[in-house]
């Protein structure tokens, strides 16, 4: 689980860190209330099925499709990344009054130039990850827009923070505790880039904008999507040690790298590339989800 596997024919980074692998483990292959496992029902429902479809499309990650559909001996079929409705061009229905006030934050910065910060909720971060991207995010000197919703060990919405984090970094960042229109945020010009968790679903969103993104993966297949990530070009990966412990300085070093320094400009290329197929509408609905329907209507009826 640490290292590619030797099935995998062709040059590849992704496998979970050590700290990751025993979250994993634990979790999909210990019993659980139901008396199996999630492997083993992982294993029964592949083993039923006649075919896979898969959230995903060629242009990405077409090596790994084709690996998956051999260990499977069954049809793989990406159904596209079906990125949702984009913001561009739509109004903006905010009801939330804080909201307006933070839209009007960001029509004042500069175009590009501004770092969203989401972990969404179901990563649950613990008070010293909270508060070492927090003290990473001063010295990065970054504007900076962090969704965050309240952590269960944090009695009000301020103890969430550091003390006086807010009132040093007043002006530059802007910190909104709930919910968060996250597609109307990343659709704002002055968003250039993304730390996040790395979640599929967050890294569809992000990379239809060409964002930039730096991730810092939680939970369960979020260290694999990072991996793939750094090896396409399209991220920097937070550094961590062997714990999976992280710190300010390796916050504040990975949003230089990919957000203004030289060195992550080729990163910023490939994401602003990338824009083109996790934007496509065309490509997803018509293409794939019209080759998944035909498949449905033809190729699986053959099948039986």
């Amino acid at each position: 689980m640490t290292s590619p596997p030797e099935w995998i024919s062709f040059p590849s980074s992704v496998a979970f860190k050590g700290y990751e692998a025993k979250a994993v483990y634990s979790g999909f292959f210990t019993n659980n209330a139901s008396g199996t496992t999630d492997a083993a029902r992982y294993v029964e429902i592949i083993n039923s099925c006649q075919a896979v479809a898969v959230r995903s499309c060629v242009e990405y990650e077409g090596e790994y499709l084709n690996l998956l559909g051999n260990l499977m001996g069954k049809p793989v079929i990406p159904v596209g990344l079906l990125p949702p409705e984009k913001a561009e061009g739509r109004e903006i229905q905010i009801t939330d009054g804080s909201w307006g006030e933070n839209f009007k934050w960001l029509n004042e910065q500069k175009p590009k130039s501004v770092v969203f910060v989401g972990f969404g909720s179901e990563c649950k971060l613990t008070k010293d990850q909270v508060h070492e991207i927090a003290y990473g995010l001063e010295p990065s000197e970054l504007p900076f827009l962090w969704a965050l919703r309240k952590p269960d060990w944090a009695i009000e919405d301020a103890d969430a923070l550091p003390s006086g984090f807010s009132g040093r970094t007043s002006g530059r960042g802007m910190v909104c505790m709930g919910w968060a229109p996250q597609m109307e945020i990343l659709a704002h010009p002055s968003i250039g880039g993304s730390l996040f968790h790395s979640g599929w679903g967050s890294v569809i969103e992000t990379l239809q904008f060409g964002h930039c993104l730096i991730v810092l993966p939680i939970i369960i297949d979020q260290g694999l999507n990072a991996r793939l990530l750094v090896e396409k070009g399209l991220a920097v990966e937070v550094e961590r040690r062997e714990d999976g412990s992280f710190s300010r300085e390796d916050i504040a070093k990975s949003l230089r790298l990919a957000t203004v320094s030289e060195e992550g400009e080729k990163l910023r290329i490939h994401a602003r590339e990338a824009a083109a197929i996790f934007g496509d509408p065309k490509l997803h609905q018509d293409h794939y989800i019209g080759g998944f329907v035909k498949y449905l209507k033809t190729g699986f009826a053959k099948q039986k």
